[in-house]
């Protein structure tokens, strides 16, 4: 009873109007609870082969840190410069950070997904990731999807307008300005890809992205200095999530992030209240 209590209570908590200033909780698109479970999950401990940016597909451009989890980018002129990850993935789902600072992107600073053999090196300022058909990409300064050469439109793509309003009508065509950390999503047993910022799953980016084939986080930038860093955070089987995992999260959404501590009050047995603190 205390359990479907809880759901109760995070549905209700759920529905109710986000109080943070930021624009993203109002785009937010309910993840799926395979995503919500993976997503509230430890990250897996530090070291993990999947947070390294490869020291062989790499721009000569992108000069790759001891510890192999930060690219920069040396000023070049007239270069666009991308690297990809060491470690790709063919199934599953799987959650990476990725910490670019805005001051450090300028024009064409790309985030997506690519195959194996996609350019990584062009001449001039262009978008690289996401500019030929093995790569998928997300243009953080325009929020312009990118795959094939060419831009599939905004995202996220369900900004509300109102049309009696001249500044939010304006407010609405205006790029979304990224910030310092997005989580990169890529469901490879579904083929989508998608991105989450400020805590808010903004919904998928790029669907059919082909099955079976190794995918690896990936950037392009064209900008001097641009510092990138790489973790991989967690990921999931196929399989449906465990119902402790299912009924924890509920409880934990309902709490919130002031009340996590606040566990041992809760009148569930002390199985599932140590089950709480070690899930978080």
């Amino acid at each position: 009873m205390g359990l479907l209590q809880s759901l109760y209570l995070y549905v209700t908590a759920a529905d109710s109007p986000p109080s943070s200033p930021s624009a993203f909780p109002l785009l937010a698109v309910p993840p799926s609870s395979r995503l919500a479970v993976t997503l509230n999950s430890p990250p897996v401990p530090p070291g993990d082969a999947r947070s390294l940016w490869s020291s062989a597909h790499r721009s000569p451009h992108f000069l790759l840190s001891p510890c192999g989890q930060e690219v920069t980018r040396s000023p070049a002129e007239l270069s666009s410069d991308g690297v990809r990850a060491e470690a790709g993935v063919k199934s599953g789902l799987h959650v990476w950070e990725v910490v670019w600072s805005p001051e450090h992107r300028g024009s064409h600073a790309v985030l997506g997904v690519s195959r194996k053999d996609c350019p990584l090196q062009a001449l001039g300022y262009n978008v690289l990731v996401g500019g030929d058909s093995l790569s998928w990409g997300w243009e953080l300064k325009t929020n312009q999807l990118w795959h094939g050469g060419r831009t599939l439109g905004r995202y996220p793509g369900n900004r509300r307008r109102d049309s009696s309003s001249r500044s939010s009508l304006k407010e609405a065509e205006s790029p979304l300005l990224i910030p310092e950390r997005v989580l990169l999503v890529l469901d490879a047993d579904a083929g989508t890809l998608g991105f989450v910022v400020d805590g808010s799953f903004l919904g998928v980016a790029f669907q059919e992205l082909p099955r079976g084939a190794e995918l690896y986080p990936a950037v392009s930038s064209v900008r001097g200095g641009a510092s990138i860093r790489l973790r991989y955070l967690n990921g999931t089987t196929r399989d449906p999530p465990a119902l402790m995992a299912l009924c924890g999260l509920s409880i934990q959404q309902f709490l919130g992030q002031q009340r996590q501590s606040q566990t041992d009050k809760l009148p569930l047995p002390p199985i599932l209240q140590h089950y709480l603190l070690i899930s978080h």
